[in-house]
């Protein structure tokens, strides 16, 4: 690292006790489809580059890259084949050093997406593996077990992939026979890593030490909650409700095991030995958030997810319910609350929150679903979901462009989809293709100026032209005008670093304090009035002086 990246790299820490991720507003870029500087129809590293200055304008504090290592991109870059070095798909090491050294001298903070549960089957590891014998040392990296049956010709156990289907494949031995099976709790090109094993848990403390070295500020851990399984690897027999990624249902023998929280420690204790406020955040999607808060404890993680928020449905009760739940678990461990709307793997809320029928996660939403969204509304309860968020003390979370207030794609074409969730449930569920298109920039240009070729991995759908960025920053009344206010406001009155005090309001209505400010949402039937104050800002414009129905407001008082 150069000595001006040094540099840059000091002024950036935080002083102790205020670390930066206690209050930040941390912006997800889903690299290939944020920006294609190349014109392939696939965003890089050059193309994240060139708009960091759009993202200071907004008023984000840090970005989290979604996978950009070297991969096959059977996942969508979440089966790595080396996580020392950046897929030639998004560019070059040195792309990657310019974009951070580019964020650094902006003022904003770069974390990075590590996928530790599993790698690709084009890895050295597992290729090695699959040529050498059982029981072999190379073998003893992952989970490869005998099958049951007279002939080993059954799954050792009845695991079902996320994905859907068997989460056991089973491999044909070096003498052509079938042999034995390995564990892939994901797609079968995604085999998962034995944690167990000394070996794999040095070598991602060298991959983490690989890129802090480089200057990042933090990783973000994909399926933090997945790593350890329960020992003897028993049969599970799931709720038919329980969510994919085990926030519905307790006792999954491959989903929050005690002994996961040993490898965080060791996180934690690499992440010590550099300068400034580094920082580990976990997905771990558990059935509470008292469950979930045991990640950020002072010596494990610094941030959890909070899906419970993210999942709670657009009613006053619950969101309140939801919220001091929150506050009081991570409170107790000495962690902020976070809190998100949106991410790569669900429904964009400016759909979700208008949904009609249940949509669990990860099943997607396409031409022939049940109870698809109402435009309008999604879009005003989303302009209001935020606002209420973000006047919350602690971290927030926003996915590259809900401050556009994107929907949910619901038209892409059967022949176009590609997520391994469409295919592995045969088309039975849609996956998460709809929130991942590439966003608009221009209207009046190709691919909406997500590059200038017109090419896009993902069709972009018509309606987009008048969402794009260029078209909103000019239109003070647009989602991205709401978004840039409440984050100067947010900023300037410290509200992440503050608290909150419950107000008294009527049924439907979720009102609290924080600082200087008031927050009002109305999610109930009828107008409200405004509380008492100076009008800061609004979600939606007032009517006869009242706040309308799907609505929030933030006032100034004394």
């Amino acid at each position: 690292m150069t000595s001006t990246a040094l540099d840059t790299r000091i002024a950036l820490a935080s002083a102790p006790g205020a670390e930066w991720w206690r209050s930040a507003v941390i912006y997800q870029i889903y690299p290939r489809s944020f920006a294609d500087a190349n014109g392939d129809g696939l965003g890089d590293l050059r193309g994240i580059t060139s708009h960091l200055e759009d993202l200071k304008t907004l008023g984000v504090d840090a970005v989290w890259l979604s996978p950009f290592m070297t991969s096959p991109q059977k996942d969508a870059g979440y089966d790595v084949t080396d996580y020392c070095d950046v897929d030639p798909i998004f560019g070059t090491l040195a792309d990657f050093d310019d974009m951070l050294a580019a964020a650094h001298e902006r003022g904003i903070r770069v974390i990075v997406d590590l996928v530790p549960n599993h790698s690709s089957d084009q890895h050295v590891w597992f290729r090695e593996a699959l040529a050498a014998a059982p029981g072999s040392v190379a073998r003893g990296r992952y989970l490869f077990r005998e099958g049951k049956g007279e002939h080993g010709e059954l799954p050792p156990n009845n695991w079902e992939s996320v994905f859907g289907g068997p989460a056991w494949t089973r491999v044909r031995e070096a003498d052509g026979e079938p042999g034995q099976w390995y564990l892939h709790l994901f797609d079968s090109s995604q085999p998962d890593f034995d944690w167990t094993n000394p070996e794999v848990r040095a070598e991602f403390r060298r991959i983490l030490r690989f890129w802090l070295d480089r200057g990042v500020d933090g990783f973000r851990v994909d399926v933090a909650h997945g790593l350890m399984k329960k020992p003897g690897l028993p049969d599970y027999f799931p709720d038919a409700d329980g969510g994919s990624m085990g926030g519905d249902a307790a006792d999954v023998p491959y989903w929050g095991q005690p002994a996961v929280h040993d490898i965080y420690r060791e996180w934690h204790e690499v992440l010590a030995e550099y300068d400034g406020d580094r920082a580990l955040c976990a997905e771990a999607w558990l059935p509470s958030i008292e469950q979930t808060a045991l990640w950020v404890r002072p010596d494990e993680m610094n941030q959890a997810f909070n899906f419970a928020y993210l999942e709670t449905k657009w009613d006053a009760a619950a969101l309140r319910a939801v919220i001091d739940a929150s506050l009081a678990a991570y409170a107790a461990v000495g962690a902020p609350s976070t809190w998100v709307l949106s991410n790569h793997d669900v429904v964009r809320h400016a759909s979700r929150l208008a949904l009609t029928a249940e949509n669990p996660q990860g099943t997607g939403i396409g031409p022939n679903s049940p109870g698809k969204p109402i435009p309008e509304v999604g879009l005003r309860r989303a302009r209001a979901a935020t606002a209420l968020m973000l006047g919350l003390p602690g971290s927030a979370y926003l996915y590259q462009g809900e401050e556009l207030g994107l929907p949910e794609v619901i038209n892409i074409p059967d022949d176009a989809r590609q997520d391994p969730t469409w295919f592995r449930t045969d088309h039975e569920r849609y996956g998460r293709d709809g929130c991942r298109v590439p966003i608009p920039w221009v209207a009046d240009a190709p691919a909406y100026g997500f590059n200038d070729t017109g090419a896009t991995w993902l069709p972009q759908p018509a309606e987009w032209a008048d969402l794009a960025r260029d078209v909103e920053a000019a239109d003070e009344a647009s989602t991205l005008s709401m978004y840039t206010t409440l984050l100067d406001e947010r900023r300037e009155r410290r509200l992440g670093a503050g608290s909150l005090e419950w107000l008294d309001s009527p049924a439907g209505v979720v009102a609290f304090r924080n600082g200087s400010v008031t927050v009002l949402a109305n999610i109930g039937e009828r107008p409200v009035a405004v509380p008492g104050g100076r009008l800061i800002t609004s979600s939606g414009s007032l009517v006869d002086g009242l706040v309308p129905v799907d609505t929030t407001v933030w006032v100034e008082t004394d």
